[in-house]
């Protein structure tokens, strides 16, 4: 069956040629399943992960229903988990609202209140991290009773950052009479729960991998030992250049690790929690703009960072835990492009990277460079003798 155009979805002539602008001719799976229902004004429920396109099956639709100059503002309303994500949207939002003379601004904790708020009050569309859009809305400096399409982004982080009560008194203040579309790595849980009070008979769509981890992306297993770790890391950015997100523990790492690797005459930046929003902000420009094409991020402060340009993923800490692979990960080989995750890791790591590994089904690449996999580790024994393993298979997808 031949893959359907923008055209056959039912966007607008303008809104293609935005498109078209930017280098995006076809539409990606997400959007293909969305976009149609969406456009019809059908609540949607779609679990996709992060990178495969969801914020134009959303955005596209939002700027063919929403009209320009239709009474008060905002009439359509995105919920974000972080700044930066809301930064990212925005920018995905610009130039298919622009086609249909529509404003679309941001509202985000960090920056001034009185700048932001009056942009806010003026735009068509408002893409907003719930904090500070309530801290608006108690003001009344934004009024949230026009808004008639109300979409959720990345609503299991937004739960897993504890945002559900400002998400729920924000939604209070919205009409009842609305569409809302709530997009998600998973729609089981609390977030299945959330979205089961907010929507009324959603289309539901699912895109997964056949493996339950980033399939366009290159892994690697990296074994390293403390004393060779940053060299390992310089030795990496400097034979395989390009735009690289390194992925650091700690607050502290991040800064030492920077210093570490100009020491190795490699330049990076960091981004942790602990530096001004302003500073945060530059650092995300200077690697958008290549002029420093290494990032050393945290985990909560990389929250939100959507960029299709990162070509290598570094796990110079491994992650917690299967879920934190994917989410690190999957932030490179995005919208169809290719990737490379590496991991480096310690020899007492081995143990619990190897069961990560084995998680996502990623053995042989754990086993690439010669280290080998761990036994799934004993949990309990019941009285009748058996037993609990850690790392048997999953059958849920991300």
């Amino acid at each position: 069956m031949p893959q359907e155009s923008f055209l056959d979805l039912g966007v607008p002539q303008t809104v293609i040629d935005a498109l078209e602008r930017r280098g995006i001719r076809e539409p990606f799976p997400i959007q293909t399943l969305v976009i149609r229902d969406a456009m019809a004004g059908h609540d949607v429920l779609a679990q996709s992960q992060t990178g495969s396109g969801k914020t134009l099956a959303f955005a596209v639709p939002i700027v063919e229903r929403v009209r320009q100059g239709s009474g008060e503002k905002p009439s359509a309303l995105v919920l974000v988990p972080t700044r930066e994500l809301a930064t990212q949207v925005a920018g995905e939002f610009f130039d298919v609202a622009a086609a249909r003379g529509l404003r679309v601004a941001t509202a985000y904790g960090g920056v001034g209140l009185t700048e932001q708020a009056r942009r806010a009050a003026r735009a068509d569309i408002l893409i907003a991290t719930p904090g500070r859009l309530e801290d608006l809305a108690q003001r009344r400096l934004v009024k949230l009773g026009s808004v008639r399409i109300l979409v959720l982004d990345e609503a299991d982080r937004m739960l897993d950052m504890g945002f559900q009560p400002q998400v729920e008194r924000i939604v209070r203040r919205i009409p009842a009479e609305r569409q809302t579309m709530l997009f998600s790595a998973t729609l089981d849980g609390a977030t299945g729960r959330l979205a089961a009070g907010l929507t009324r008979s959603p289309q539901r769509y699912e895109v997964t991998a056949t493996r339950p981890t980033v399939e366009e992306a290159d892994h690697r297993f990296v074994p390293v030992t403390p004393d060779g770790k940053v060299r390992a890391l310089a030795d990496l950015l400097k034979t395989e250049p390009g735009p690289t997100l390194v992925f650091v523990r700690t607050k502290r790492g991040a800064d030492r690790l920077v210093r570490k690797l100009a020491d190795q005459g490699v330049t990076a930046a960091a981004m942790h929690g602990d530096m001004r929003q302003s500073a945060r902000e530059q650092a995300v420009r200077r690697f958008e703009s290549r002029k420093v094409l290494t990032l050393v991020a945290t985990d909560v402060a990389a929250r939100g960072l959507d960029l299709d340009s990162i070509t290598h993923v570094v796990n110079f800490d491994p992650p917690d835990d299967h879920t934190g692979y994917v989410h690190r990960v999957g932030r490179t080989a995005r919208a169809g492009k290719s990737g490379t995750g590496v991991t480096f890791v310690l020899p007492e790591q081995r143990s619990d990277v190897s069961r990560i590994a084995s998680r996502l089904e990623l053995e042989q690449e754990f086993q690439a460079e010669g280290m080998k996999i761990a036994p799934p580790r004993l949990v309990y024994t019941s009285r009748r003798g058996r037993r609990s393993l850690l790392a048997g298979r999953s059958g849920r997808r991300f």
